[in-house]
């Protein structure tokens, strides 16, 4: 080998300088530049561990406010859930209550036409149809929740009874209800429709009640 192939090899030998300077390597590639851009020095990394302690704790907190809020939400849909139910039942149950009522009109005349029958027709298969019939439809009102209220030989309540006329007795204590005129009617534990009645009125209660009066005018 001759001194011009010697020259010539030790130009292209990796590592060597030229007469021009060092010889231009290949182009770092992107991951190659970001590596020698990321800042490894304790300060930087301690700054970079605190802002990601914050994102956590922002994102923590975060998520604790959409589970509040879901919970805020559950809580007003169950409420007005509930809200809705009683509505409708409060609607429903007045309706029923309504229609009762107009039931109790039918109940009425049932009771009068059963007790001023007449004593000729009460042995008659009409008369029999007509107690089937009234038995039927009080049966149908106690399965509603419907049960008539006591009234003739109890003390007048004022809850249960609504006196329309007095009668003077000493029979009875004063106060008692001497007849019922219309029977009054209780749905569960509610009076629906109270007694019509009429009450006794001792007549020592009327003398004393006019000797008051007298003595007032005087």
């Amino acid at each position: 080998m001759n001194d011009h192939d010697h020259d010539h090899d030790a130009t292209h030998a990796p590592g060597h300088v030229g007469r021009h300077g060092p010889r231009v390597g290949r182009p770092k590639t992107r991951a190659e530049e970001r590596i020698e851009g990321l800042d490894v020095s304790p300060t930087a990394l301690v700054a970079e561990l605190e802002q990601l302690k914050e994102r956590l704790a922002a994102s923590e907190q975060e998520a604790t406010d959409n589970k509040a809020g879901w919970q805020r939400t559950m809580a007003d849909l169950a409420n007005f859930r509930r809200r809705t139910e009683q509505e409708r039942d409060a609607t429903m149950g007045l309706a029923n209550e309504l229609l009762l009522l107009k039931l109790l009109t039918i109940v009425d005349d049932f009771d009068r036409a059963l007790t001023q029958m007449p004593p000729d027709l009460t042995a008659s298969g009409w008369a029999e149809g007509i107690r089937a019939i009234d038995r039927k439809l009080r049966l149908l009102l106690e399965s509603e929740g419907l049960t008539p209220l006591e009234a003739e030989g109890k003390l007048f309540d004022p809850h249960e009874h609504e006196a329309i006329g007095h009668e003077e007795t000493s029979s009875v204590p004063d106060g008692t209800v001497v007849a019922e005129l219309q029977r009054g009617y209780r749905i569960r534990d509610r009076v629906l429709r109270p007694a019509l009645v009429r009450v006794a009125k001792n007549e020592s209660t009327t003398n004393q009640t006019n000797e008051k009066a007298a003595g007032g005018e005087n």
